[in-house]
């Protein structure tokens, strides 16, 4: 049983998984939020999505804290703070593999947030038979637009 058909079968709904090249398509479409919640050196030293051109935003909230990876108590806060975000606003979550943004998705959809997706595979997806991510799953390997720094 994957991740979002484990969290449906204990209860916690959310809107549901969206591929990249989805979550792409609602963004160019729609006036959604794609929410990167890894932390700031993953978007330092492996790169953002980059949503320009599109009439979606990127917002970067980190869903755990680094360096001890602590749950971010402040998270629903800093998005309710997003500008133009409403509780009805497409909010797509994204993570490096897609565990963590799952679980974004599923407690912004039980704080009132009707349209909350999971970016299935994440930015990098999990490894390949060599080890490395960003290759065969993912943002990055479905060559969606990303900038480095």
């Amino acid at each position: 049983m994957n991740n979002a058909n484990a969290h449906r079968a204990g209860g916690l709904n959310y809107a549901g998984e969206v591929s990249p090249e989805d979550a792409y398509t609602v963004l160019q479409a729609l006036d959604g939020v794609l929410v990167d919640v890894r932390t700031v050196p993953e978007w330092q030293f492996i790169g953002v999505p980059d949503t320009t051109g599109t009439k979606g935003k990127l917002a970067t909230i980190s869903w755990k804290n680094y360096p001890d990876f602590s749950q971010n108590t402040k998270f629903a806060d800093q998005i309710a703070a997003l500008p133009g975000v409403s509780k009805d606003t497409p909010l797509l979550f994204i993570c490096r593999s897609g565990g963590r943004s799952l679980d974004a998705a599923v407690a912004m959809t039980a704080a009132g947030y009707s349209k909350c997706f999971n970016v299935s595979g994440g930015f990098e997806g999990d490894p390949d038979s060599d080890g490395h991510r960003g290759t065969t799953q993912g943002w990055k390997a479905k060559n969606l637009p990303w900038k480095q720094g």
